[in-house]
């Protein structure tokens, strides 16, 4: 063996250089991955996947020089104070979310269940989806939509956020405020990630990053964190549905990257509410409540009802204890 294969059998050995390859070898495949991902999510996955009414109601839009076209359901075939019904902000939200508590109300009074800005059939254009955007949407829907108002507004989840800070800008409008599983109680929630939102929203893998997140197993996956029991089927499809929409990825990318929240909303909106407001809690994996005790106990307006054993979607799991919960309150209100 001459010298030269010897020192060549040598680096072959070598750690660092077989390390080198084998990393070399690892980042090559991950590579390969994610071109192959990007590749199947521009050309394989269908984004535009039949989408079917949320609600078996009128469906109705109207358009806002603030918030653009914004759809909505609306049941008026009974008289009385109307219900607004806000969805939560998700990777798949829509007004199916609020579902069973349209199907119980609408032969009871007026109902109406917007599909925000980015979601559902509404606009769903490349925009800056911000809390103010919703904030203006909301306010902009009781003024011009709602009929008979003011109107009895539950709301759920990060949506919280925005209709407390419509109550405290435009009080008239809301006859009472009712918080599902309310964001920002927490005392370490609301930080954004304006670096991790860059990342995700590169135009050449966004698309790529979010339709990894609404796979079915995936939104499985987020869906059973809020469900003790099994996840509604119909739930779980009309998500999958309406994330494979074209421009489904706007909104849900801000939220994910954290420009969603209002990282001061308790100072800023709830701790000012005057309107009459209920908060609906148990346990729930996205969010904690640590200082809804201490607002309860401060404000003679708030009230909180804890409807147990649920994890963040009581109107899904305890229907009837939510609705047990909802009526006095609307009543004393």
């Amino acid at each position: 063996m001459g010298k030269g294969e010897n020192r060549k059998l040598q680096e072959n050995n070598d750690p660092l250089v077989v390390g080198a390859i084998g990393a070399g070898t690892i980042l090559a495949t991950v590579a390969a991955a994610i071109g192959g991902w990007i590749g199947y999510s521009a050309l394989g996955i269908n984004h535009r996947a039949k989408l079917t009414d949320a609600l078996s109601a009128e469906r109705r839009t109207f358009a806002s020089t603030k918030t653009g076209v914004v759809s909505y359901y609306v049941d008026r075939t009974t008289s009385g104070r109307p219900l607004v019904l806000i969805h939560s902000i998700n990777a798949a939200a829509s007004a199916y979310e609020m579902r069973p508590l349209f199907e119980y109300y609408r032969s009871r009074r007026s109902v109406y269940a917007p599909d925000l800005p980015g979601f559902g059939f509404s606009d769903r254009s490349p925009r800056t989806y911000s809390p103010v955007l919703y904030v203006d949407t909301i306010l902009d829907f009781l003024e011009t939509q709602v009929r008979h108002g003011p109107a009895d507004v539950v709301a759920l989840s990060l949506s919280c956020e925005f209709a407390a800070r419509a109550a405290f800008e435009n009080p008239d409008l809301f006859h009472s405020l009712t918080l599902i599983s309310p964001t920002g109680f927490g005392k370490t929630e609301g930080t954004s990630n304006g670096q991790l939102y860059n990342l995700i929203a590169f135009p050449l893998w966004s698309q790529a990053i979010y339709d990894l997140i609404v796979t079915p197993a995936s939104l499985r996956f987020f869906l059973k964190k809020s469900f003790l029991g099994k996840v509604d089927r119909g739930l779980l499809d009309y998500a999958y549905a309406t994330s494979h929409q074209p421009g489904a990825r706007y909104a849900p990318l801000l939220f994910i990257g954290g420009g969603m929240f209002t990282s001061d909303i308790y100072e800023q909106a709830y701790s000012q509410l005057e309107v009459p407001t209920l908060a609906l809690y148990d346990k729930d994996a996205f969010t904690r409540f640590d200082r809804l005790p201490q607002i309860v106990e401060q404000r003679k307006n708030w009230h909180a009802v804890r409807i147990s054993p649920t994890s963040g979607l009581p109107h899904w799991e305890q229907r009837d204890r939510t609705i047990e919960a909802l009526e006095p309150f609307w009543k004393s209100a």
